[in-house]
């Protein structure tokens, strides 16, 4: 019985070290994003409030603290991660410039690395913010995708 649980863990190691090859040889190919867990993240966030305000933005997840970043206008900030194996890896970024506070889940797996959602997938994810709105730019050069403020 203890030789078939090891073999047992031994192909369950061997498949998940697969699994995490596989995934990492992939990351800069959009056909599986989404489908493979571990997919590979790139989330760029920039500044383009109308009024030319600098934006200061502090971003976290569970586990991680990016730290408070301060953007000038149309200045850039990017990070890069790997979606989680269970697939609710969520960053919150909360943005402020004179006179308003705002958060908002600039990174949501179920919204973001799932190709069932009607926003789809994203391995970049490029992000303008305005002071109505945080946008998620299109690659292809569509109509950017909008979404309200948490708060």
């Amino acid at each position: 019985m203890a030789s078939s649980t090891n073999q047992f863990f031994i192909f369950v190691l061997f498949l998940f070290l697969f699994v995490l090859k596989t995934s990492a040889s992939l990351a800069y190919h959009s056909s599986p994003d989404g489908l493979l867990p571990f997919s590979s993240k790139h989330v760029i966030i920039i500044n383009k409030l109308v009024t030319r305000a600098t934006l200061i933005v502090h971003c976290t997840n569970k586990g991680d603290d990016l730290g408070v970043i301060r953007l000038n206008p149309l200045d850039s900030f990017d990070f890069r991660f790997r979606v989680n194996l269970r697939k609710t890896t969520t960053y919150t970024c909360s943005f402020e410039w004179p006179g308003n506070t705002a958060t908002f889940d600039i990174f949501r797996a179920d919204r973001d690395d799932n190709p069932k959602s009607k926003y789809g997938v994203c391995s970049e994810c490029i992000w303008s913010i305005y002071e109505p709105a945080p946008c998620r730019d299109r690659r292809d050069g569509g109509q950017p995708q909008c979404f309200p403020w948490a708060s």
